[in-house]
């Protein structure tokens, strides 16, 4: 099983940018990369995500590069997550089970009141976490 990390990337490059905006820079993807220990283009396609949801958008010209385009207090990990991420939380079967098999017959319907309710408190708790929240907990880490 794969485990995706477009949300913690995401996060990453939100809240580095936020640092970076607090000191007046303009960020490349290149510097990011740099900080999430990734290939640049990994991290264009990421902003690309977050260009489309509204929170990013890229600046043309002389100190090119990306901006937030919105204060990181408004910007929740729900928000985040809805901007990188598709489909559900859990998958289920790939193809239907079998549905001559008592357990096969009911097994896609049971867990998806149970995959539906954590999903639902996912993004509960996500709601509640703002860009401006994880780089405080990242800077007070530091000072420790």
């Amino acid at each position: 099983m794969s485990v995706n990390s477009r949300l913690t990337i995401a996060v990453h490059v939100l809240t580095w940018m936020s640092l970076d905006r607090q000191q007046n820079d303009v960020a490349t993807s290149e510097r990011i990369a740099g900080s999430v220990n990734t290939n640049p283009v990994v991290i264009r396609r990421c902003l690309g995500d977050l260009r489309r949801a509204g929170l990013v958008q890229a600046k043309r010209g002389g100190g090119a590069g990306w901006l937030l385009i919105r204060e990181p207090e408004d910007i929740t990990l729900l928000a985040v997550y809805l901007a990188v991420e598709s489909g559900d939380l859990f998958g289920l079967h790939h193809s239907p089970p079998n549905d001559e098999c008592p357990i096969g017959f009911g097994i896609q319907p049971a867990l998806g009141r149970v995959y539906g309710t954590l999903e639902e408190q996912m993004q509960h708790e996500l709601a509640r976490t703002s860009i401006a929240d994880v780089l405080q907990d990242v800077m007070s880490q530091q000072k420790a």
